[in-house]
């Protein structure tokens, strides 16, 4: 029984220490990939802003990466940027 009481506690550490470890590394992941979506986000809007019209794929890539970047808690400036693109018009497939 003294095993049990010296070993459960050193077990139950190196779990509740693997569990945070893990969770840094989600959270850190989660940043990054927050991050790159902000810059394409912004690459998209400033390319499209200066053209004045976006392709209906281009349309549907910034909303999606949009959508992506909110959940992960991105917003603020981006969510302005989405507003802009989404009063842009869509571009008329050329013949």
């Amino acid at each position: 029984m003294s095993t049990y009481t010296i070993a459960l506690p050193i077990v139950l550490g190196y779990i509740v220490w693997i569990l945070k470890k893990q969770k840094n590394d989600r959270d850190a992941n989660s940043r990054g990939t927050m991050l790159l979506l902000r810059v394409q986000l912004i690459e998209y809007h400033d390319k499209y802003m200066a053209q004045g019209d976006i392709p209906s794929y281009a349309y549907q890539n910034f909303m999606e990466m949009y959508a992506a970047y909110h959940d992960l808690g991105g917003n603020g400036m981006v969510t302005k940027m989405k507003n802009e693109i989404e009063e842009l018009h869509l571009k008329q497939k050329e013949r």
